[in-house]
């Protein structure tokens, strides 16, 4: 098993006075063991994997993403009531090129944490990231469940996988394989993408919405009928989805990319649904972002997640 845990030094942070439920941050609430946690539980884990961007020829260090992911959450405001708990469960380390075998127990470890009732929260890494957390997700739902992919992404990411599968391969690599799952994206750049990859996305019938045609109230109404389709949600957001104003720190910047308050909406509507399991971030590259400003927007995009699972 390619896992470790997370230094306790990473979720530090100010403390009030006095220390009270009211005034406690993520820090102070934060458990490393399983058995500490009690209620409605999410559940982080890290991936510590940038070889499906390097297998793409990306811009690389979205390993760095978890542990500044987590830096940046520890210090937000812990505002949930008694019975709501949130556990680090590590990471998932990604060893030299290995990228299918940590693919393989990223989704070991998902699927143990549905298991236990837990909402899965996975912090990549890579969107190749994904490919495990689905692993996870159709394990614990079993082979015939409808499950419904919802991606918020600037890419489809349909590419060929006949040399060897990266981090723009992941979806077809799924639908190719599963005909029971079906994909949504929302935020696809016209200028983003080949013609081939949207030829390839008609045939196979994948449903999406342009970045410049997204509107909130059609969007929120294309998302309930993909859910009422499905029996299950598996949603991942792609960082690079965003206005690289918001979000310079990810492997390929989006000029025309969505504004972040549109997102933190798209999150709260999946995230609240009971259909949706499990959530993961990625393409989170803290080693060339500037002041740190896409890892905290990514850390308030994992505490509206969390705020929407515990809502439902």
């Amino acid at each position: 098993m390619m896992k470790r845990t997370v230094n306790q030094k990473v979720w530090t942070g100010r403390i009030d006075e006095p220390t009270t439920l009211d005034n406690l941050r993520y820090h102070q609430v934060v458990v490393h063991n399983e058995n500490e946690s009690e209620g409605k539980t999410c559940a982080l884990l890290g991936f510590e994997c940038e070889e499906g961007v390097r297998r793409n020829a990306g811009r690389l260090g979205a390993e760095k993403a978890p542990d500044a992911i987590r830096t940046e959450l520890a210090k937000l405001p812990w505002n949930f009531p008694e019975g709501h708990a949130l556990y680090d469960g590590g990471n998932v380390v990604c060893e030299g090129e290995m990228l299918e075998k940590a693919q393989a127990e990223l989704g070991e470890e998902v699927n143990q944490l549905l298991s236990k009732r837990m909402n899965p929260i996975i912090l990549g890494g890579g969107h190749e990231t994904f490919f495990g957390h689905y692993l996870g997700v159709r394990k614990w739902i079993g082979p015939e469940a409808k499950l419904g992919i919802i991606n918020i992404d600037a890419h489809f990411d349909l590419r060929s996988y006949d040399q060897q599968p990266s981090s723009g391969t992941m979806f077809k690599q799924v639908l190719d394989s599963d005909e029971l799952s079906s994909y949504f994206v929302i935020g696809i750049q016209r200028f983003g993408n080949t013609n081939e990859l949207f030829q390839r996305a008609k045939e196979m019938d994948v449903s999406y919405i342009l970045e410049e045609e997204l509107e909130l109230s059609l969007t929120f109404n294309k998302i309930e009928e993909f859910m009422e389709r499905n029996d299950y949600v598996l949603f991942t957001l792609c960082m690079d989805v965003l206005n690289a104003a918001f979000a310079p720190g990810v492997s390929a910047t989006s000029p025309f990319g969505l504004h972040p308050a549109t997102v933190r909406n798209i999150i709260r509507k999946i995230a609240t649904s009971p259909k949706t399991l499990s959530f993961d971030i990625c393409e989170v590259n803290p080693s060339v972002d500037e002041n740190g400003r896409t890892v905290k927007l990514g850390a308030y995009f994992v505490n509206e997640a969390i705020a929407s699972f515990f809502e439902r």
